[in-house]
């Protein structure tokens, strides 16, 4: 990377505070495989050629555009190399947005929107464009700054900003999407079915069978839009969901079987390989933490989609 600002320490993919900022540019080819986050993140696109894939959608991007990733959303920019990639990348704890808002206004609306409407780029309007602009450029001159309530004054320009970003994601509930976006509908209803009945049969024939597709053909057009095999897909929405029962305080069993795993053994191991510890140990920590979000040092920030036994490597700051 030719360059990075960031005000809290990050691991690849760990986000260790509330919330962090990355101010980054690649000239150099770059290639960031499909992966998930377990927290929410903005991407300003500033230049280059890039189209970001959220959950089975491609939205071509054009400078400027806000690129909204809910948690747990499966994600990957595909980067043409004969321009820089430039872009400006926000990783946000949920605790940061909750105690940001207040009774009526949830700064977590714009992401829940962006995941319910499978519609996830804004695309500035002319009046907006110089308020976001100017927002992002003092937030970026913060980090390079040492001086008294720093901290204070750039967390408070990161409030005014997601308020703006929340304010035109509401005035586009129209449903339209900027212009160029690359969706299969088919792929589109398979994903939200996966969603939606992670305790039931989803396997490569069922759902060939409930969409009226042929196997193979069903199988390439899958990983030709997600990047993933079914299976692995599957697996990777059923641990998120797994890990995400636990920690709302449920029993592990009960975690287990609800989404989706018939065999205790086979969820334990590969529990244990996403997360980094078993499923116990897991809600032990859950409970020391009052059944919230853990902290990243204990589990991994942004988990790595696996196609098989080989795990795909990516860059956490795309």
């Amino acid at each position: 990377m030719d360059s990075e600002t960031q005000f809290s320490p990050a691991k690849r993919g760990y986000l260790l505070q509330e919330v962090s900022f990355f101010n980054l540019s690649d000239s150099k080819k770059l290639q960031i495989e499909s992966h998930y986050h377990d927290f929410h993140k903005v991407i300003i696109f500033l230049s280059g050629k890039v189209t970001y894939c959220v959950e089975g959608v491609a939205y071509p991007l054009k400078p400027w555009d806000v690129v909204l990733v809910h948690q747990d959303s499966v994600h990957n920019p595909v980067i043409d190399p004969a321009l820089p990639y430039r872009r400006m990348v926000l990783w946000l704890k949920p605790s940061f947005l909750q105690s940001g808002g207040v009774a009526g206004d949830d700064l977590l609306t714009c992401f829940s929107l962006a995941q319910q409407n499978k519609n996830h780029v804004l695309r500035m309007t002319q009046d907006m464009l110089p308020v976001i602009k100017g927002l992002v450029g003092q937030i970026d001159a913060t980090c390079a700054d040492r001086q008294f309530g720093d901290a204070i004054l750039r967390n408070a320009l990161l409030l005014q900003l997601l308020v703006h970003i929340n304010r035109l994601m509401l005035l586009r509930q129209d449903g339209t999407t900027p212009a160029g976006v690359q969706q299969d509908e088919s792929i589109g209803e398979v994903l939200r079915h996966i969603d939606e009945h992670l305790a039931e049969d989803l396997s490569v024939e069922k759902l060939a069978a409930e969409f009226f597709l042929s196997k193979y053909h069903f199988m390439r057009k899958f990983k030709q839009h997600t990047g993933y095999s079914v299976h692995s897909y599957v697996l990777q929405k059923r641990l998120i969901s797994a890990g995400r029962l636990i920690r709302e305080g449920n029993p592990v069993m009960l975690a287990c079987l609800e989404s989706g795993f018939s065999d205790y053994s086979n969820f334990t191991r590969s529990f244990k390989k996403v997360y980094g510890l078993s499923p116990r140990k897991y809600q032990g920590l859950a409970q020391q933490n009052n059944n919230t979000l853990l902290p990243e040092q204990a589990v991994q920030g942004a988990l790595q989609l696996q196609d098989g036994n080989d795990a795909k490597q990516h860059d956490e700051h795309s």
